[in-house]
């Protein structure tokens, strides 16, 4: 069985019933993710070794954040546990023209408080075969940037496969941060993932003819954005999610995948979306996971982008499908129709 190791955040979510706004809300519920924590439970439903490493204080509320991920099989045995405070993240999730909100408060975490001492990467990579890590944990901090640099450093010491989903957050840095300290990282990574804004933001490298805040994605212009990416830092393979977002609930989903020899085009799904807030991070899952099942790389971008539609109609942060369900919608079943 394969092992992969993500490296991140998992924050409280706090988000109003139902779309109900901030300013209406009485009440919120209470959920755990974060963008490495999805990845991993993702994978720990698809059947892999998946470990995920963190740092949360030891109160009970760190606690419950631990219980969330072990109660999907994830590997917890790494965490650290010490600091004072468990980040949070507000969600006000949008409909139709009025788009979701996030607000956070995360300043002071655990985890953005952490020191490399706190890591013992020799042990944590025992056995492993994967390193996963996103844009949004170097953010955090200079101290975790540093952490992050450690550690893939360390994964390819060790031989182990390093992906990176850029994810680029506007609220914790600037764009020529993201540049300078992802410039760094990306040296030591395999596998890119992005979004179709990711690369114009971290390093500038935008596709041609494409304006996301109109619904204009052309897809051509993303083999020029994936080429320069693998060519700047020797990338094997770079996947771009590519969405066309038609309104808060519905969007189109599709990706691209280079394997630096050619160009690989998912089907395109039409969406009605119940919650979004996840679905790069279970598209990046769905890449790793069928990576490491050696697919064709057709098989790969559909396996993906099918993993990702699917968590787009499930509430929370994390992917809760199997295997056989995604494979289901990857062969081409999307009809939605009761299964008995």
């Amino acid at each position: 069985m394969s092992k992969v190791v993500t490296f991140g955040e998992i924050m409280l979510r706090l988000a109003p019933e139902g779309y109900y706004r901030f300013v209406q809300a009485d009440t919120y519920g209470a959920t755990y993710g974060g963008g490495e924590a999805n990845v991993s439970v993702s994978l720990a439903n698809f059947g892999l070794d998946s470990k995920f490493v963190t740092k949360l204080p030891k109160h009970e509320i760190g606690q419950a954040g631990v219980n969330s991920l072990r109660k999907f099989g994830v590997d917890t045995s790494d965490i650290v546990r010490g600091g004072s405070r468990v980040g949070i993240y507000f969600l006000e999730k949008g409909a139709s023209q009025r788009p979701s909100k996030v607000i956070y408060d995360r300043a002071g975490s655990s985890i953005a408080e952490a020191v490399k001492e706190d890591f013992d990467w020799d042990k944590i990579f025992e056995g492993a075969d994967w390193f996963h890590f996103t844009g949004i944990t170097p953010a955090l901090g200079d101290n975790v940037a540093e952490i992050c640099l450690e550690a893939v450093k360390k994964a390819k010491e060790k031989g182990i496969t390093v992906s990176c989903d850029l994810n680029y957050r506007n609220k914790l840095w600037s764009k020529e941060k993201a540049g300078q300290v992802m410039g760094e990282l990306c040296k030591y990574v395999d596998v890119c993932i992005a979004n179709e804004e990711d690369a114009g933001d971290v390093f500038g490298i935008k596709a041609a003819n494409t304006d996301v805040t109109s619904g204009q994605v052309n897809h051509e212009g993303y083999k020029d954005v994936a080429k320069q990416l693998a060519d700047r830092f020797g990338f094997k393979k770079v996947a771009i999610t590519l969405r066309t977002s038609i309104s808060a609930n519905d969007n189109k989903w599709a990706a691209m995948l280079y394997d630096g020899t050619d160009f690989y085009f998912s089907k395109n799904y039409l969406m009605h979306i119940v919650d979004r807030v996840g679905g790069g991070d279970s598209f990046g899952a769905g890449l790793i996971y069928s990576c490491l099942q050696n697919m064709e790389p057709q098989q790969i971008i559909e396996f993906a982008v099918a993993a990702s539609c699917l968590k787009h109609s499930i509430e929370g942060d994390f992917n809760m499908v199997t295997v056989d369900e995604v494979s289901k919608l990857a062969g081409g079943d999307a009809s939605g129709r009761v299964q008995r």
